[in-house]
């Protein structure tokens, strides 16, 4: 019984020393390597709160300023139901929206939610584009490899 106490105590300390250094090179910890020539994520907003969409369009445009995977990764937006808010002319989100399609970002709005919603697309900025249904994209750009970014 003595010796499976002792065996017991030397587990404990040199899982205790194993955690206690691991913590301490925590500091030279840098992030996942970034090592695929391409990558793509698919970014979607299902919500009216300006905050949720504020902060999907700053993480996305974080991600394509990212040191480890600038200039190769392929991102699309999709909005679908209270989403279609982020698209409206009326709200203030045109400017952000065109800088990130300008750097190559797909802007896509659900058809789905247009017909279901009875919303005049002449009320949306002119320049995003549509798919039959947002949860149709994230199916197939999910079976395509595409990450799927629920922020």
């Amino acid at each position: 019984m003595k010796n499976l106490f002792k065996y017991f105590a030397i587990l404990i300390a040199v899982a205790s020393f194993k955690s206690a250094s691991a913590q301490t090179k925590g500091s030279d910890f840098k992030g996942a390597e970034a090592t695929k020539a391409h990558y793509k994520a698919l970014y979607f907003v299902d919500d009216t709160a300006s905050a949720k969409i504020k902060m999907t369009l700053r993480n996305i445009n974080n991600a394509l300023e990212d040191p480890r995977i600038k200039g190769k990764v392929e991102i699309e937006l999709v909005a679908f139901a209270g989403g279609y808010t982020m698209f409206l002319k009326s709200n203030p989100y045109q400017e952000t929206l065109l800088a990130l399609q300008a750097k190559g970002v797909i802007l896509a709005e659900c058809e789905n939610t247009i017909k279901e919603r009875k919303i005049d697309k002449a009320t949306l900025f002119d320049f995003i584009g549509y798919v039959p249904s947002g949860n149709g994209e994230i199916i197939i750009r999910g079976n395509e490899g595409w990450t799927i970014v629920h922020p």
